[in-house]
């Protein structure tokens, strides 16, 4: 690689469109996909990429992307941090695999005391190394059924857990997630969730959390039956269901509920986790504390890896050789996972995430006080979200969202469509973003609107 093709610090950080987007030799990667990848494999955005760091994505053509995407939500240290490459490149040095459930490794362990140590609640924990965010989920369901010995599973309306066949059960929206591929696995069970934005149009009054915790519970108890139920299973803060914060007091609820009912909370932070959203996990902005707790996407920055971690008597419940997995906590991603922590600790992430979350709502609002086609804005940190609508309506609008995110890709700025509706743009720069990149991008994205509905 050249200098000016290296991702990390050295990439210059600045948008710059060199040729169309796509351009010619993406186009021709393009072609030759189309023979070789599965069709069922779909990209958002058109551009193949060369390099990346910061809060810039650079592609085959020299075009510079500003990224609100962070591979959804994985590189949120920043594409190429120095502290994970240094890691990562060592580790490599030294060996590739051994599984660990052969020959095991430090940084494995390392990696489970800072999960231990990090996520909510000072209870006496352990933790399991997964690969992916679906596969801690499903892990965390078959420990909350090897601990409480019973079977069903609560999740909610809008949920997003994965896509192996459990997790697809688990998830709510059919198309793209589901369509065509069952039947699921059974015994799980989907209730309400607090969506304030929705829920009080519907009620017209303000639905307060406790209320919202007070219909779902109704639920499980009438169709469900509490001491049926092994495990509710919730992200704090909704990702592909549209970045839902739930109201207020729901979460405390639901958490008191599981306590009172001898059932295993879990709380799916693999989208929200590791400091998106301004704390180092979401669950902490009301205080409450899971007995098991779901990471993957941001804690090894941009390498596979993921974790349940949770209370020590749930956690070694199961029989010795009942968790694990032939990749399962890497050596490559495990080290990788060392220096992204450090990061967050650090670096001053937390708090950089906070800012970027004032910068965009201070964006958003602007733009919305000019296109009521904004029905709701929402998130936590550098977790945004803009809900869209039809005018004078409350009906999504999902061309609208398709619109904009079609004329920022076409300009350089990498914006992501979500939600149950696909009405939703969501906004997960890298915590390594700039403010003078972030409002260019901002910039970009309120010419869309403007030239989404002129006329």
């Amino acid at each position: 690689m050249s200098t000016l093709e290296k991702g990390g610090p050295e990439l210059p950080q600045e948008r710059k469109i060199a040729t169309e987007i796509p351009g010619p030799k993406s186009q021709e990667i393009e072609a030759r996909r189309k023979k070789a990848v599965a069709g069922g494999v779909g990209s958002s955005h058109p551009s193949y990429i060369v390099a990346a760091g910061g809060g810039v994505l650079k592609d085959i053509d020299g075009n510079q992307h500003i990224d609100l995407g962070s591979g959804i939500a994985v590189t949120t240290v920043g594409n190429a941090n120095p502290r994970v490459v240094e890691q990562a490149k060592e580790q490599l040095d030294a060996f590739t695999h051994t599984c660990f459930m052969v020959s095991p490794y430090e940084n494995y362990v390392s990696v489970a005391e800072s999960l231990n140590r990090l996520t909510p609640g000072d209870h006496e924990k352990r933790s399991v190394l997964l690969n992916s965010g679906a596969e801690a989920v499903e892990n965390a369901v078959k420990i909350a059924r090897s601990y409480t010995k019973r079977n069903a599973v609560v999740v909610f309306d809008h949920a997003y857990h994965g896509r192996t066949n459990l997790t697809m059960a688990m998830t709510a929206k059919v198309a793209p997630y589901k369509k065509g591929f069952g039947p699921f696995a059974g015994e799980v069970y989907r209730v309400p969730m607090s969506y304030p934005y929705r829920d009080n149009m519907a009620a017209g009054t303000k639905l307060s959390g406790e209320d919202a915790a007070a219909r779902a519970i109704n639920i499980i108890d009438k169709q469900i039956g509490a001491d049926e139920v092994a495990a509710i299973v919730i992200e704090p803060i909704q990702g592909e269901g549209g970045f839902i914060v739930p109201a207020e007091g729901f979460l405390p609820a639901m958490v008191d509920y599981a306590k009172k009912n001898g059932i295993v909370f879990i709380a799916d932070e693999v989208q929200a986790g590791f400091g998106r959203t301004g704390k180092m996990f979401a669950s902490e902005w009301e205080g409450i504390v899971p007995d098991l707790i779901t990471t993957a996407k941001g804690i090894a920055g941009g390498l596979p890896l993921s974790a349940v971690t949770g209370r020590a008597e749930i956690m070694d419940s199961v029989h010795g050789g009942g968790l694990g997995g032939t990749y399962g906590g890497n050596p490559a991603a495990v080290a990788a996972a060392v220096g992204a922590i450090e990061a967050y600790e650090k670096d001053g992430l937390l708090e950089r995430a906070q800012q970027i979350g004032e910068i965009i709502q201070d964006r958003v609002a602007k733009i919305a006080s000019q296109h009521p086609e904004i029905g709701d804005v929402r998130g936590r940190g550098a977790m945004q979200a803009v809900e869209l609508i039809k005018a004078d309506s409350t009906e999504p609008n999902s061309e609208l969202a398709d619109a904009v995110a079609k004329y920022c890709a076409k300009n350089a700025v990498i914006v992501l469509v979500t939600g149950t509706y696909h009405n939703v743009l969501r906004f997960l720069p890298p915590l390594s973003i700039g403010d003078e990149l972030l409002n260019e991008a901002f910039d970009v994205i309120e010419e869309a609107f403007d030239e989404a509905l002129k006329g």
